[in-house]
């Protein structure tokens, strides 16, 4: 098969779907690997680098799109590189439909067989979407500390305070993978931290691993209000596998918390745990609702590109071998996993949370994959 790698064109977007490394395992599998030159440059890999394991290193885009019978990406395709999606091509990245029915609907018309990261689902776990949920949650901590700096529009606060003057208030909705990591960070940084989350036996666990500072806390409308109130800091980490993160966090909310706290809502990709949260980018990645400031970068772990592409590559290399090995109809029809990350095949709908989102037909993946 032929695999291409493109360069990614989302604002401040640096990763890249394929490293090296990665790209050699492919070539011994058999496959010849096409990498858009300059592709590896954010991550500062060079067109060098994938030459000297056997890569083709296309002029352009268009070039390896059109040459290319599976393509790897990162972010979603954008509308300028839909016209590059052709029926039958399968595309393995990060789509996040359910956030964006314009997407959805420009996925389906190309006719192209799309395979989704976050949705892949094996002993479940999503394991596509763990290392990149670990580097926002993370990284949400370290943009919502400086978004508090009165420079930058916040409150003014200390995240962990110094003796004699209390600490931040960082409150976390959702437990998952997302909220232990941001949790995790703001409890190292000394900030008080609660959790809030509906799964018990979640808390519990939480409740033993993480320290003392970080408290576990039943969510629910009431529980909500009472912390956002309270808060400096607020992390959105809510996430319900392929489908719209729930809008917990209504526009009155905002009129009850501190002016200038901060809300970095992470559900962006699936459109957001705010009422009021509406994608940013790494370029102007703020905006203020009610004296609140909002943090809603769409594409967090591309502020890190290395450590992100690392952390991406390692999980996505071996589903990315089996799908090209299998091709689209054999993968779906084979293996549970990438049946699972099925989300468009042959101008079908095949991912139902996206379609509940949009009161659209819904395909199962493997009816879609019989006649593909």
């Amino acid at each position: 098969m032929k695999i291409g790698v493109i360069k990614e064109i989302k604002n401040h977007e640096y990763r890249v779907a394929l490293r090296p490394s990665g790209a050699e395992q492919l070539i011994a599998d058999g496959h010849e690997v096409i990498v858009e030159t300059g592709a590896g440059l954010g991550t500062s890999l060079m067109d060098e680098d994938y030459a000297k394991v056997g890569c083709t290193i296309g002029s352009s885009a268009a070039e390896v799109w059109a040459a290319s019978e599976m393509i790897m990406k990162v972010k979603e395709p954008l509308k300028s590189e839909w016209p590059h999606m052709k029926a039958g091509q399968t595309v393995f990245t990060y789509f996040h439909l359910a956030a964006d029915k314009e997407l959805t609907d420009g996925c389906l018309a190309t006719g192209a067989h799309c395979f989704a990261y976050e949705t892949l689902e094996d002993g479940g776990r999503l394991p596509l979407l763990e290392p990149m949920s670990e580097v926002a949650g993370r990284l949400s901590i370290q943009a919502g500390a400086k978004y508090l700096e009165k420079p930058a529009g916040g409150i003014g606060t200390l995240l962990g305070g110094v003796p004699g003057v209390a600490p931040a208030e960082v409150v976390v909705i959702g437990g998952g993978v997302v909220g232990t990591n941001a949790a995790r960070m703001a409890a190292g940084l000394g900030a008080n931290v609660t959790i809030l989350d509906v799964n018990s036996d979640r808390m519990r666990y939480l409740d033993e691993i993480l320290p003392a500072n970080c408290t576990t806390l039943f969510s629910n409308p009431m529980s909500v209000r009472e912390k956002l109130r309270a808060a400096d800091l607020v992390v959105g980490a809510v996430l319900v596998p392929g489908a719209a993160a729930p809008k917990l966090i209504k526009r009155e909310h905002l009129s009850i918390m501190k002016e200038g706290s901060v809300i970095a809502d992470v559900a962006v990709d699936q459109g957001g745990c705010c009422e009021t949260t509406r994608p940013t980018t790494h370029e102007e990645p703020t905006f203020v609702v009610d004296g609140v400031v909002h943090y809603c970068v769409a594409n967090m772990p591309g502020a890190v590109p290395r450590t992100s592409t690392f952390a991406l590559t390692n999980v996505t290399l071996n589903y990315a071998r089996t799908l090209a090995r299998l091709g689209a109809k054999r993968a779906v029809m084979e293996n549970e996993a990438l049946a699972t990350a099925a989300n468009c095949l042959g101008g079908k709908l095949t991912c139902e949370p996206v379609a509940d989102a949009f009161k659209m037909e819904y395909v199962a993946p493997k009816i879609a994959a019989e006649s593909i």
